[in-house]
């Protein structure tokens, strides 16, 4: 099942994301490190962003991305240009996929940079997220573009996990084995599948930061022998 958000939403939330990363990055400082990025600091974290937001346009212009040049001048300004260009791209070759990927991306990011200011992950409530935007972002990591983390949920023998957010009516079954896992996604009632070998339950915004790594999985455990491997 596609995204159920427009790609005019996803532009929002990339705005949004861009709005809360500028104003929490200024407000740790460039120097101070990201808890949520090992070993990384706030520059580290504005220089990624920053790079990949020019390089996602140029993808989208039909160009080859290259290596950005050192940055000059201003950090926090040189990230708001990059975001700035990557908007002009989506808007004149729109392309939901990447819109759907450059928000969520964004949003972890600027996520990052809270945490840079708190000294610690926040929590799902300290943040700006709506539930909408956090149900698509577990719906983009699941079903949308592979991701290393998903390549890398595997179990020794087939199980089943079930996301089950208690704030929306989405829910994810997800199929796990020593191949790359599978999700079907559906909504209304969850589903009633005996052989759930694991649930991932509780709000939508705590899900979203805990399947992006920025968060524990708050994961409860039937009589499987042990919880899916699953590192990002």
């Amino acid at each position: 099942m596609p995204t159920q958000l427009s790609a005019a939403r996803h532009l929002e939330g990339l705005r949004t994301a861009m709005v809360a990363f500028v104003r929490y990055a200024d407000r740790a400082g460039l120097d101070a490190p990201v808890p949520t990025r090992g070993g990384w600091t706030v520059r580290d974290l504005v220089a990624h962003q920053g790079q990949a937001h020019r390089s996602t346009a140029a993808r989208l212009r039909g160009e080859r991305a290259e290596p950005t040049e050192p940055v000059t001048g201003d950090p926090l300004d040189w990230l708001r240009d990059g975001a700035i260009e990557l908007v002009e791209a989506l808007s004149r070759t729109p392309q939901d996929v990447w819109a759907r990927r450059a928000c969520h991306q964004t949003t972890m990011n600027a996520v990052d940079a809270l945490a840079a200011v708190f000294g610690r992950p926040p929590d799902p409530a300290e943040t700006w997220i709506a539930v909408d935007l956090a149900v698509d972002g577990i719906d983009d990591l699941l079903t949308g573009l592979p991701t290393p983390s998903m390549a890398r949920l595997r179990t020794g023998e087939d199980a089943v996990l079930l996301v089950a957010p208690d704030d929306a009516p989405d829910w994810w079954l997800v199929r796990i084995g020593p191949r790359p896992a599978v999700a079907q996604r559906g909504a209304g009632p969850r589903p009633d599948v005996p052989a759930v070998d694991w649930e991932l339950v509780g709000g939508a915004v705590a899900l979203y930061l805990a399947f992006w790594d920025r968060s524990a999985r708050p994961m409860s455990r039937g009589d499987h022998s042990g919880p899916p491997q699953w590192s990002a």
